[in-house]
């Protein structure tokens, strides 16, 4: 597997590595090799040749969806193209010209397209007649709705997941916390905001909730991550997350509800202000 990999170490001029062009690759196996190629490249250290698409966030999504259930080649070009929105790298109103792209990945345009209509669902990418695919421009008003809908649904995950939070779950939140108290990367800020909400919510042992949340969250997160640099938001935000914890570490739910309240309607607030 290697030896296909190595013979494909240098990237066209736009930044991408050709996936169709995996040498000696049995065709029964060509999703499983591709991703065992991205698996490979990170490892040695080869993103750091296609940084102009790759950064260090990509990587750390790549080694979670190997080990999850991100197995087919769709979901590859899924993610690869949501982290280039949610970065900014590709802004709202971008037209995704899917031959081109097709062109870059080395796959179908049947491949692509699925992954372009993922995308459409999380309400990242719209289809518009005579212009194809975009990347979704989000408005102050959307932004508000937004969160609305996730406070709707983020004050019901927390109920669900309090009394089923363990020591565990409690502990890793903390440390999620403390990782970003030392974290210098601003891009870094948002994913773990998503992280941290993401560890006490899970508890609530309510999947399909869960992925509702997150798509949400994917929305507005391109915007978050401008809006936390830019607003100096994290030291205020950091606090409320503090405050979260130590509700739900003392299992008040009322409380930690309170304090989740408030977090998203400052956000919201900010942010909306931010876009208008």
């Amino acid at each position: 597997m290697a030896a296909w990999w190595l013979g494909r170490q240098n990237p066209d001029s736009s930044g991408f590595f050709a996936f169709g062009e995996l040498y000696g690759a049995p065709d029964s196996s060509y999703s499983t090799i591709i991703l065992e190629c991205i698996q490979y490249t990170f490892e040695n250290d080869g993103f750091k040749q296609v940084k102009k698409f790759y950064n260090e966030s990509m990587k750390n999504n790549f080694t979670i969806q190997l080990k999850t259930s991100y197995r087919t080649l769709p979901g590859v070009i899924t993610n690869i193209l949501r982290e280039s929105i949610l970065s900014g790298e590709l802004g709202g109103g971008v037209q995704l010209k899917q031959e081109e792209l097709a062109t870059k990945f080395g796959v179908s345009l049947s491949a692509l397209r699925e992954a372009l209509k993922s995308l459409e669902a999380e309400g990242l990418v719209r289809f518009y007649p005579n212009r194809g695919a975009v990347v979704s421009e989000l408005s102050a008003a959307e932004a508000r709705e937004i969160f609305d809908i996730r406070l709707f649904l983020e004050l019901g995950a927390l109920e669900l997941a309090i009394p089923n939070l363990t020591e565990a779950a409690l502990a890793e939140a903390g440390e999620i916390l403390r990782e970003a108290d030392e974290e210098t990367q601003n891009s870094r800020w948002s994913a773990l905001n998503w992280r941290f909400h993401e560890t006490l919510y899970r508890s609530a042992n309510r999947p399909k909730l869960l992925a509702l949340i997150q798509n949400l969250h994917n929305n507005v997160e391109r915007y978050m991550r401008l809006y936390l640099t830019t607003l100096h938001y994290q030291t205020k935000s950091q606090e409320e997350h503090r405050a979260l914890l130590n509700a739900c570490v003392q299992r008040n739910i009322k409380g930690a509800q309170k304090v989740l309240r408030k977090h998203m309607a400052d956000a919201s607030s900010n942010l909306t202000e931010y876009l208008s």
